[in-house]
């Protein structure tokens, strides 16, 4: 058994319980036995093997094994802050940023957004993160904030960041090597404002379209993600093994 499960609290050589959304998938959906090995993460970029050694019929309870440091991260923080769409349309959205790698996603409210998520709905968008990231093979979790207003977002930005504004049919999306970090601030369906487009540029942001044609909330965050993690990754630190970590 090779599934991965998220551990937040395990310590080398001590019992790890597993409880809640966790252990259903391990008692329910993977039919865990004592004595099965599998993979735990902690969310702060560390996993390690472990055993079962005891079960009930809500908790699982695991000797684990040596703890281990793997980085999948992007060499550089990526932030991106976005008017959520609506629906299933969040879900798909956090799990391809949080399989991106995005360091954080920040959930912002504009003059053409609907209405903001729920304290509800946004910790269901953080158990997708655990989700994808147990797929995905990723052991940080992308952190989500809380909902701020963009004229918040904006206020509050580092301008040690290269901090960018999605505006269509504006120059390509490219990173710079200037900064340690990236921020992008994708607007909802009908975009950011004049006044909110205006009131970024004056606060140091820059202006980018990231295709030619106009795209969904979701596909820009999406197409902003990999085009600057490509340019943030840090793939020749990581070590290679005979068995390869799977991805596409």
């Amino acid at each position: 058994m090779s599934q991965r499960f998220f551990a937040p609290s395990m310590q080398r050589g001590k019992k790890a319980l597993i409880e809640g959304a966790e252990a259903h998938h391990l008692l329910n959906v993977m039919r865990a036995k004592i004595g099965d090995e599998v993979t735990l993460f902690d969310g702060q970029g560390h996993e390690a093997s472990a055993s079962i050694v005891g079960r009930d019929k809500k908790s699982v309870e695991l000797e684990v094994g040596p703890i281990v440091a793997v980085d999948l991260e992007l060499g550089s923080a990526l932030t991106i802050a976005v008017a959520l769409p609506k629906g299933d349309r969040q879900k798909w959205l956090v799990e391809k940023l949080t399989e991106l790698g995005v360091t954080t996603l920040v959930p912002i409210v504009t003059e053409h957004s609907n209405v903001p998520p729920s304290d509800n709905a946004i910790e269901k968008l953080r158990r997708v993160v655990v989700e994808a990231c147990k797929q995905c093979g990723r052991n940080r979790l992308m952190e989500i904030a809380a909902t701020v207003s963009f004229a918040e977002f904006v206020a509050s930005s580092d301008s040690g960041c290269d901090r960018v504004i999605a505006h269509p049919r504006c120059a390509p999306l490219v990173g710079s090597d200037e900064f340690d970090s990236v921020c992008v601030a994708i607007g909802p369906e009908g975009g950011f404002s004049e006044s909110e487009v205006n009131m970024a540029m004056s606060a140091g942001w820059r202006l980018a379209s990231f295709a030619p044609a106009i795209l969904r909330i979701e596909t820009a965050a999406v197409a902003a993600a990999a085009i600057l993690g490509a340019g943030l990754q840090s793939w020749s630190e990581i070590g290679t093994t005979d068995e390869p970590r799977h991805g596409r």
